[in-house]
């Protein structure tokens, strides 16, 4: 049976963003601040999620998606974005809101379908 996990978007100037968390992004996050863990500590703070962290998962799960999203769509491919419109989209969409899109993506990429 095909996978179906539920795809957790991010609203931004009318265009509906994918937030992808896979293996490629987990490299990043990795390289950057040791694990997944340590990372996911600093963006799941209950008082205030660190901004680079949140900056930094975002654009890369963004940035992941838009990627894979141009594999299929040659003709109308979008573009990156930078550190400073990663910054602004958090800020019009909301810290604690993007915060909890991360952690709900991170969630759902990494259940197990297997049965024990």
């Amino acid at each position: 049976m095909a996978d179906k996990k539920k795809k957790i978007e991010i609203l931004y100037r009318g265009k509906k963003y994918e937030l992808v968390f896979n293996l490629n992004v987990m490299e990043l996050v990795q390289e950057e601040y040791g694990s997944v863990e340590a990372w996911g500590n600093l963006t799941e703070a209950a008082d205030e999620p660190n901004a680079k962290a949140l900056k930094f998962g975002l654009g890369a799960m963004i940035n992941e998606g838009i990627d894979i999203y141009n594999e299929d769509h040659e003709e109308n491919k979008r573009e990156f974005f930078t550190d400073k419109q990663i910054g602004r989209i958090i800020s019009e969409v909301g810290l604690q809101n993007v915060a909890k899109s991360i952690n709900k993506t991170v969630v759902e990429s990494t259940k197990s379908d297997e049965k024990n």
